[in-house]
């Protein structure tokens, strides 16, 4: 599932891409949606909330999306060949007279008032890399629930909002802690806060894939750290990556 990077770079390239103009070409393919009409409005803005996305449209009308594991949004211009994928993947079309935007295996997608987005995204949790990031409340509801895994409690979009499968192992690798760690037996959890902040804000100008990471993926490979080899786990059917020596706790 992508990151909160990955969210906020779709984010910026659809906002570039459509805000500020009318759309010429409106094509939601989802049943519920299906007759929706969004010719002739226009793009106000497009923002990220965590994984989520909001278009915003003139009228007061808000196009939801959320990648999943595999949806993507891709920008094409007129007359370029549109290759994410075959076209029974396309979820929507949006066009306007310089750029065609197309959003495929999208898992939501759903078209409310802009007044009604907290229906969609009030349960996130402060977002990362958002204008209402707080790490105090970030903080207090990591610590909510004290005996809960550290990785787990990061993956939860309700503490707070953008924190992947990579940027779970990373942060953890930064606090030195490993994932299955009690986040009430983490010395200094603040730390967890600052670690994911400070991955995330260092990501979301880098092109996608050119992360610099310490230890995901790199499983057998020697710890950036001090050398020893990275090993691989699983956590909630996710895979997870940590050193062994750099990073105490328990490891399953």
């Amino acid at each position: 599932m992508p990151e909160g990077d990955t969210v906020w770079q779709t984010a910026r390239r659809l906002h570039t891409a459509l805000a500020g103009r009318p759309l010429v070409r409106s094509d939601l393919r989802v049943p519920r949606f299906a007759t929706a009409d969004l010719t002739g409005r226009t793009v106000l803005e497009v923002i990220p909330r965590g994984k989520h996305l909001l278009a915003r449209i003139e009228g007061g009308l808000t196009l939801h999306s959320h990648l999943g594991m595999e949806g993507a949004w891709k920008v094409y211009a007129p007359g370029e060949r549109w290759r994410g994928g075959p076209a029974h993947q396309i979820r929507a079309v949006l066009g306007t007279a310089e750029r065609t935007a197309i959003g495929y295996r999208l898992p939501v997608l759903e078209l409310l008032r802009t007044r009604e987005e907290e229906r969609a995204v009030g349960h996130l949790g402060p977002d990362l890399l958002g204008p209402d990031w707080d790490p105090v409340a970030a903080l207090r509801n990591l610590l909510a629930d004290p005996a809960r895994p550290v990785g787990e409690a990061l993956l939860d979009q309700r503490n707070l909002a953008g924190v992947g499968n990579i940027f779970k192992s990373e942060t953890c690798f930064l606090v030195r802690a490993t994932p299955w760690l009690p986040v009430g037996e983490l010395p200094s959890p603040e730390r967890l806060v600052t670690a994911a902040k400070r991955l995330l804000e260092a990501n979301r100008n880098r092109p996608g894939g050119s992360r610099r990471l310490s230890v995901y993926g790199r499983k057998g490979l020697p710890c950036t750290r001090c050398g020893a080899l990275i090993r691989k786990g699983d956590q909630d059917d996710r895979p997870v990556y940590w050193c062994p020596v750099c990073q105490s706790g328990p490891t399953s």
